[in-house]
């Protein structure tokens, strides 16, 4: 085997090494990956069932009631041109409401439901929880208009 050919084989090797390398770790990040969808992606993309996703969107109104003992909850969520039913057991978010911007981490099941494990409600840059207005204003520092969101 000549110098030529000897370096010509370690390169073709190595190239051999990376791609494989990249192959695996892309594949163990595509199964650690939660995909972000809103309704209308549901509704057009192939989501595969059982596998773990965020869903984001509005509380869509009259559709929040709770299950049984309380803390199971069904609601639905809407983009405003498609609307996904979602049901979650657990203490939802004290700024949780209908009209209320959410992001929801859980998987579609068989009957195209989405089961959520977690739910975040989202808030406007103006939120102060109600106890902080509180404290400002009793040590006078408050400067905020008395129209402040403190839900």
């Amino acid at each position: 085997m000549t110098r030529k050919s000897r370096r010509m084989y370690v390169l073709v090797v190595a190239i051999a090494l990376l791609a494989s390398a990249t192959a695996l770790v892309l594949t163990a990040l595509d199964d650690n990956i939660t995909y972000f969808y809103s309704p209308s992606d549901l509704k057009t993309k192939q989501v595969t069932i059982g596998r773990a996703i965020r869903l984001g969107g509005l509380v869509e109104d009259g559709t929040f009631e709770k299950l049984g003992d309380g803390l199971k909850v069904k609601f639905s969520i809407t983009d405003g041109a498609e609307t996904v039913a979602v049901t979650y057991q657990g203490i939802l978010p004290d700024l949780f409401r209908e009209g209320q911007g959410v992001i929801t981490e859980g998987s579609l099941n068989e009957k195209g439901e989405f089961i959520a494990h977690e739910v975040l409600a989202k808030h406007d840059e103006n939120y102060m929880p109600t106890e902080v207005i509180e404290a400002l204003k009793a040590s006078g520092e408050w400067r905020g208009d008395e129209e402040q969101v403190t839900e």
